[in-house]
């Protein structure tokens, strides 16, 4: 009978509302309304449009399975708990509530519905992988029970495993290799490739055909500016009206490019639906615009208004259902310009399909980036879904940007191009089709606030209410993690009282209730005070913060619950300080620290005091060891000579002595410089071909031979370096230049000897095609790499459209039989762009850049050089 009696008021305290939508529809509700009242809850009307009835009902949870509904931010302000409807049978089944975290419907806790267990998973990795699903919102079990929903295996072989194909036909069994790809995505993709016996991302090449899936977040939001108004759904049609709209007053922009037809249809549609058109922005509700621009819109944000677009207005008209148009990238107003970085990115798309490709195409030029069907060489930057096309493989060649959809979505997102660096935009799981996770990205009112409408709202009390709402939300969030901005709800109890009781009062009655320590309310980023004056901070506190102006409660409340925090310690300080040590032995602690403590901060204030000035006080100073003081390094001389060095054979396998003697030109004003940094100066022991020698020369430097630096290291003494010029008469014999020429020649090109003339090159030429690279471009050459994938990369042109005759145009080949098969290819390429096309050895750029001059000798053509 207990038992019966614990399980009837297992919901006395909590005041319950459901938010209805596809996956939580009015038979579900029925059902729980039901379990809930059985077992002592209370259930209110669905939630009204005014967020003032949450308070005035006093409910304590939300049931929704998901986060896209209007009181959202303001329940998630007064910390109400939102859960989903799982959140009830698990309570039920542990016979107490269950916690809040594994069941938010925030769609950035990834694992919100994962119970896991590991098998036979190395002790550290189990431990990395429960501690990151558990930050994302999954929970824990150490054995398999009915509410496991995956087990973490290498192989069938572990009980559990075995227990669970039995026992448990429900519960996936995968791979670590999912959870390590979730964590770098960010995002929960298919178990399916990962699901043991017999996985596919073992059993299958990576290079096999993946087939696209279905993208479920774009209906209805793949296009920014739709041609035309979408027909409603079946479920619309067949009810009596749109009741999206009921009380609903709506402001059309004059921004919005349509019909005066079409206008007229939809004023007519709100109208006649209960809503009402307006030509007021305080007194909308919704403000429906094309761009994020003007006076208009700045003040409907500001007013904390709904801002959204028509496609946002178009999927309320065909769904019947209220939805965020942050939810949603292209449902929200565009930025005029595009996005600051994009507007020279030339971009194309591989290996997405369907709405997923149109999704893409629309959210590149919202962005401001050019838009490309086909790659050509000059495209900037790849977005696919698969590392595994012929796209990918020119990109590669060709060294285009090579990235996922979730670089351009987070930076649409956030307002700003995003770093290609991030390990999250190069991750593509082998045997994944990306388009599965796209647009689920969504926007921030705190980012578009600070890009687009800065400043303080208007002085309504509406306005002024719904910021406060949004601050205090983004307050409660988690600060950084892997659930960063994720908002989760307080547990209800009776004793509590959200207006009265501080986080120390709740996080002690909330642990004494239901035994897990409550959520840590998150502290504000930015205080509006006056800053105090900088102090000097002694030693032994370096934590010690400055206090800032703030109220007086709210200091009150941080002092006390602080003091509280550090009691225990306190106490146990005061404890061991009075605990003595016989002959001065025993642990380390105690008086015996405590004096000593005390005795360095006697000193240390003795040393900073004044001196005694008559000779009678000498006796009485406090008798101090002074520290000896530090010995003042001498400073360096200022850098008067930067030098590059090559071929310098004295540091060669002498790591140690080029490190001294590094110092020592420094010492004596002189700085070896990284080769492409300005310098002076090129030293080397001959005229070599390297690249380092051809890159200075094509600046102009002097050139000094290596016994200069030779003499200053033995001598530490820097004769002029004038005085030891570069001298090689054997090889420039043999590669037919004078070098005091080629400096001057070099000097007047300043660095355009090769200006805007086009050198491919093929991948496999001998020594790589990289050192080849660094010389031409130093020359001012348009350097492309040359493959048998490489499209048509020289424009057709007739000679009747070329005014002057066919230029020339290089390619750096040898007689491989697998390079003379793309000679044709070139040559085709070439002729069809008026060019005449030279196929030469490498030899040909190094001489014309170690002369300085360009010139073309027939010899240098491969099937003459390589004969």
């Amino acid at each position: 009978m207990a038992e019966e009696g614990e399980s009837a008021a297992l919901f006395s305290n909590c005041v319950f509302c459901f938010v209805k939508s596809k996956e939580l529809d009015d038979k579900t509700i029925e059902g729980l309304t039901g379990l809930i009242k059985k077992h002592g809850g209370v259930v209110e009307e669905p939630i009204r449009k005014k967020p003032v009835n949450i308070m005035e009902a006093k409910i304590t949870h939300i049931i929704a399975n998901t986060n896209d509904f209007e009181d959202y931010t303001f329940a998630t302000s007064m910390m109400v708990a939102v859960v989903k409807s799982s959140w009830i049978q698990a309570s039920l089944m542990k016979n107490r509530l269950a916690q809040i975290r594994p069941f938010t419907p925030d769609p950035r806790m990834i694992f919100s519905d994962v119970v896991l267990t590991c098998a036979d998973i190395p002790s550290t990795d189990k431990e990395t992988i429960i501690g990151a699903t558990m930050a994302m919102g999954g929970m824990d079990s150490d054995n398999v029970t009915k509410l496991t929903t995956h087990i973490c295996a290498l192989s069938m072989e572990h009980p559990k495993c075995k227990l669970a194909s039995k026992k448990a036909p429900k519960c996936k069994i995968v791979l670590p290799h999912w959870f390590d790809d979730c964590f770098k995505l960010g995002k929960r993709i298919d178990e399916g490739p990962y699901l043991l016996p017999d996985p596919e991302y073992l059993r299958v090449s990576a290079k096999d055909a993946v087939p696209v899936p279905s993208s479920q977040h774009l209906e209805g939001a793949t296009s920014a500016q739709p041609d035309y108004m979408p027909a409603p759904s079946n479920d619309v049609v067949g009810s009596r009206s749109l009741t999206a709209f009921e009380g609903i007053r709506v402001m059309l922009s004059t921004d919005l490019s349509i019909r005066d037809r079409l206008k007229e249809i939809i004023q007519g549609l709100i109208n006649t639906n209960g809503g009402e058109i307006v030509d007021d922005v305080v007194a909308c509700d919704w403000f429906i615009c094309q761009y994020r621009d003007g006076p208009q819109y700045v003040r409907a944000a500001q007013l904390g208004k709904t801002v959204g677009n028509l496609s946002w207005l178009y999927y309320i008209i065909m769904h019947n259902e209220w939805t965020s148009p942050l939810k949603r990238p292209l449902h929200y107003p565009l930025p005029r310009g595009g996005i600051p970085g994009f507007e020279d990115k030339i971009i194309t798309v591989s290996n997405y399909g369907g709405e997923a490709r149109i999704y893409l195409e629309n959210l590149i030029t919202a962005a401001g980036a050019t838009y490309t069907k086909t790659m050509k060489a000059d495209n900037t930057h790849l977005i696919t879904a698969r590392n595994n096309s012929e796209k990918w493989d020119a990109a590669v060649d060709w060294g285009i940007e090579r990235v996922n959809h979730l670089w351009l979505e987070d930076s649409y997102a956030k307002c700003q191009m995003q770093p290609l660096s991030n390990p999250r935009y190069s991750t593509f799981p082998p045997r994944t089709n990306l388009s599965e996770v796209i647009g689920q990205t969504q926007l921030t009112e705190e980012t578009l606030r600070d890009m687009y409408y800065p400043g303080a709202p208007e002085s309504s009390n509406s306005s002024r209410l719904k910021r406060k709402i949004q601050d205090v939300a983004n307050e409660n969030a988690c600060p950084e993690g892997p659930a960063e901005g994720v908002v989760i709800g307080r547990q209800a109890h009776k004793e509590f009282d959200v207006m009265m009781d501080t986080d120390a009062d709740y996080e002690q009655k909330t642990t004494e209730v239901f035994g897990v320590p409550a959520p840590q309310k998150r502290r504000a980023t930015t205080q509006f005070a006056t800053p105090a004056k900088a102090r000097h901070l002694r030693t032994g506190k370096e934590n010690e913060t400055p206090s800032t102006v703030s109220s007086s409660r709210s200091a009150k409340d941080k002092a006390l619950n602080r003091l509280s925090a550090l009691a225990p310690d306190i106490n146990l300080y005061e404890k061991e300080k009075k605990r003595g040590l016989k002959d001065n032995h025993g642990p380390w602690g105690g008086k015996r620290a405590a004096d000593q403590i005390e005795r360095e901060h006697l000193n240390r204030r003795s040393s900073f005091s004044s001196p005694a000035t008559g000779a009678g006080e000498k006796d009485n100073e406090t008798k101090v060891e002074k520290r000896p003081a530090k010995r003042s390094k001498p400073s360096l001389p200022d850098v008067d000579k930067r030098i590059v060095l090559t071929g310098f054979h004295r540091w060669v396998n002498d790591k140690h002595r080029e490190d001294a003697d590094r110092k020592k030109l420094r010492e004596l004003g002189i700085a070896v410089v990284m080769d492409g940094q300005p310098c002076d100066y090129l030293v080397a022991p001959s005229l070599v071909r390297t690249v380092k020698f051809l890159r200075n020369l094509s600046k102009g430097v002097t050139i000094v031979s290596s016994s200069w630096i030779e003499e200053c290291l033995d001598t530490m003494i820097m004769p002029k370096p004038e005085d030891y010029l570069l001298k090689d008469k054997e090889n420039e014999k043999k590669f037919g230049i004078t070098l005091a020429k080629s400096v001057r020649q070099a000097r007047t090109n300043n660095g355009k000897l090769l200006w805007h003339i086009p050198i491919y090159c093929t991948s496999s030429i001998k020594n790589g095609p990289e050192g080849y690279r660094a010389v031409a471009e130093a020359n001012g050459a348009i350097f492309k790499m040359y493959s048998a994938r490489s499209g048509t990369t020289i424009k057709p042109t007739s000679p009747d459209e070329d005014e002057g005759g066919p230029d020339p145009v290089y390619l750096l080949s040898n007689s491989s039989p697998e390079e003379k098969r793309l000679w044709p290819k070139f040559t085709d390429m070439a002729t069809k762009g008026n060019m005449e096309p030279r196929i030469v050895a490498a030899d040909w750029l190094l001489d014309v850049v170690m002369k300085q001059e360009v010139f073309f000798d027939e010899k240098y053509l491969v099937k003459n050089f390589f004969n």
